[in-house]
């Protein structure tokens, strides 16, 4: 993996970059998949947000500078998931889908009110022990048509949702 601690930002640096121009995430949607490669589950992650509410997420994280995407998603995945979570990422890094967050709601489907963000998206198979670290609290399987419920995500801010959604139909889950 790459060392990216020396050029990465301060906190008040990425702040006026965050002010300044528009930061590349990556997010994951972590499955499970049967023998056939079929989607058997997918995982949500447990937060708790910066306000104190607790809400459903995606695995996510900004690219470092220096950083390649790949190890940028294996080091998200491993920070949420834990070092066992064995993420089998693509040879080709296609993204299912590109998702623009904006600091102003309604102009996309996608929101964070901190910054202009861009994001890259993936479904990536699991197939180790998962046991969440850092700030996620938990991480619960659930099967493609609970991931499809209005119940849950409405329960995932920002646009996750959505995104979910979105991977669902990629791996030919629509509901």
């Amino acid at each position: 993996m790459t060392d990216t601690t020396p050029g990465w930002l301060s906190t008040d640096e990425l702040s006026s970059a965050r002010a300044r121009m528009p930061i590349l995430y990556v997010e994951a949607v972590p499955v499970r998949v049967d023998d056939s490669g079929e989607v058997v589950s997918i995982g949500v992650l447990l937060r708790i947000g910066a306000e104190g509410r607790i809400s459903r997420t995606l695995v996510s994280g900004r690219v470092m500078h220096h950083e390649r995407v790949r190890d940028a998603l294996l080091r998200h995945l491993e920070k949420d998931l834990g070092p066992v979570a064995l993420p089998r990422i693509p040879a080709s890094l296609q993204p299912f889908t590109v998702a623009e967050y904006f600091p102003t709601a309604g102009i996309t489907a996608f929101h964070d009110p901190r910054q202009h963000a861009v994001s890259l998206a993936y479904v990536v198979p699991v197939t180790g022990d998962c046991r969440p670290r850092q700030d996620a609290l938990d991480l619960v399987w659930i099967t493609p048509q609970e991931a499809a419920s209005q119940a849950l995500q409405s329960e995932m801010p920002g646009g996750h949702g959505v995104l979910l959604k979105q991977a669902l139909a990629h791996v030919g889950h629509t509901y």
